[in-house]
């Protein structure tokens, strides 16, 4: 560990020359390149340089306990005890910093949200889901944008996908993938039985253009006229856009938007996230699976949490944890949850050994 904190010292020093340089600027797209880097290094370096002073005041510390002075000696022993907790503080927290960190953390989100068994109690349960995303995203001051929703006539959401802009977005809703589950009484219900209903959701990390080449002869693009509830416009100018991409057969529809220009860049967006999702299940289908996170993003068959209307709770199944407040859960109050699961998450790799 120390040998990784040393090299990365070392490049966090030659970086910050080459920014404070002359020419720094000349390469834009290189300047902004180190200036990423550069921040990343920052909170590691600053932590090994205090876990180096602790390290160098405890050699002090011990050299005072050759005192003849009973009084030195005292404090010095005072001192030793009060380092020790220091350093072992600070190398626990340098060993998190060194974990492989995913590259898609910084990334913004574009998240599906799918009724699945249920029927129409899925698809409310659905709205409901896409709503309790909005609200933590505004309590994170996270910008959400609509992209496509297919709702139902008493307004659930057959299936409704978004965006979710902000820094770190990708890392605070990752481990949302997967089946939600609802337990309650549905509203269309007069008999009052509890009905189990599920809804999938998909969160993929935006890509950009460069990540993901996408060959425009393999895209057919068609316009068509809008439809559902939407307002005035609906039906009578073809903006609306659906996108077929032959080689995987996915398509994309995306009507929200008055401008047909507009809804083609939704689109080519959520086709790029998709893409690049699929690149990533492949790449993570070869990593060895004994070093994959017990609690891991992947499998999205996977049930990942129970939420309990009878009794006001909701079940985190992949660490067991269980809270008692589900209607402020329903209004955004998620951060603990999430919180909990990237601990869970950070602590699994700890134990496997995975460092940097």
């Amino acid at each position: 560990m120390l040998n990784k904190l040393g090299e990365a010292e070392k490049k966090f020093d030659e970086i910050g020359e080459k920014l404070a340089g002359e020419e720094a600027t000349a390469d834009m797209e290189e300047y902004r390149r180190l200036m990423k880097e550069y921040k990343t290094l920052t909170p590691i370096v600053e932590k090994y340089r205090e876990y180096k002073k602790h390290s160098a005041d405890l050699e002090g510390a011990k050299q005072l306990m050759t005192s003849e002075d009973k009084e030195i000696k005292e404090l010095a022993a005072l001192e030793i005890e009060e380092l020790k907790e220091k350093i072992a503080e600070a190398e626990n927290e340098l060993k998190i910093m060194l974990l492989p960190r995913d590259p898609n953390d910084d990334k913004n989100v574009i998240i599906e949200i799918r009724g699945g068994a249920g029927g129409e109690e899925a698809a409310l349960f659905a709205y409901v889901l896409y709503r309790m995303y909005n609200m933590y995203s505004d309590k994170m001051g996270y910008k959400t944008e609509l992209i496509s929703v297919n709702e139902t006539g008493l307004g659930g959401f057959k299936e409704v996908s978004f965006s979710i802009d902000g820094e770190g977005a990708f890392s605070r809703f990752k481990f949302e993938s997967g089946v939600h589950r609802v337990q309650r009484v549905p509203e269309t219900e007069s008999q009052g039985r509890i009905h189990t209903s599920t809804v999938t959701v998909a969160v993929l990390p935006e890509a950009e253009e460069v990540e993901i080449n996408i060959n425009p002869a393999d895209i057919v693009i068609e316009s068509c006229k809008s439809s559902g509830a939407g307002g005035q416009h609906i039906n009578k100018t073809e903006s609306a856009v659906r996108l077929t991409h032959k080689p995987t057969g996915i398509v994309i529809e995306c009507q929200e938007e008055r401008s047909q220009f507009k809804n083609k860049d939704k689109a080519m967006k959520m086709l790029r996230a998709k893409l690049y999702d699929m690149k990533l299940q492949e790449q993570n289908d070869k990593i060895a699976s004994e070093r994959k996170s017990q609690v891991g993003t992947g499998d999205r068959s996977e049930r990942i949490r129970t939420y309990n209307y009878p009794q006001s709770r909701v079940t985190d199944h992949r660490i067991g944890l269980t809270l008692h407040n589900l209607e402020g859960f329903l209004n955004g109050d998620i951060g603990d949850m999430i919180d909990a699961i990237i601990a869970a998450d950070t602590a699994e790799k700890l134990k496997n050994g995975e460092l940097g």
